[in-house]
C-alpha cells in the first residue's frame, strides 16, 4: 500500500506565497509523473501542475508564471511553491502519484490540504 501525505497548506494575504509539500510512502518501486490539483467549493477538482519523473512540467494556464512543481526523487516528494498568491487560488490542493510497486501501477491521491487567499 502506498499514502501520499501533504503539508504545507495555511490562510494568507493576496500576494503572498505559500510552499506545499507532499510525500508518498510505501511499497514503491518507482513514481512516474506526481501532480497537484485543486478543488474550489462548487467547482469541479482542476490539474494545477504536473511533474514527470525526468522533470519535464506543465501548467495550468491560470498559474503559469506563478506556480512552481518541483520534485525530489530521493525522498518521493513533491513541491508546489506558490506566489504571489490570488483570492481566486483558494481550494483544498490535492497531490497524486502514479505510482509502480512490484505487481500494479496504480494513481493514489493524498487527503488535500486546505490554501485559503484572504485579507
Amino acid at each position: 500500500q502506498v499514502r501520499l501525505v501533504e503539508s504545507g497548506g495555511d490562510l494568507v494575504q493576496p500576494g503572498g506565497s505559500l510552499r506545499l509539500s507532499c510525500a508518498a510512502s510505501g511499497s514503491i518501486f518507482s513514481i512516474n509523473d506526481m501532480g497537484w490539483y485543486r478543488q474550489a467549493p462548487g467547482k469541479q477538482r482542476e490539474l494545477v501542475a504536473v511533474i514527470t519523473s525526468r522533470g519535464s512540467t506543465n501548467y495550468a494556464d491560470s498559474v503559469k508564471g506563478r506556480f512552481t512543481i518541483s520534485r525530489d526523487n530521493a525522498k518521493n516528494t513533491v513541491y508546489l511553491q506558490m506566489n504571489p498568491l490570488k483570492p481566486e487560488d483558494t481550494a483544498v490542493y490535492y497531490c497524486n502519484a502514479d505510482v509502480q510497486d512490484r505487481y500494479y501501477r496504480r494513481i493514489y491521491w493524498g487527503q488535500g490540504t486546505q490554501v485559503t487567499v484572504s485579507s
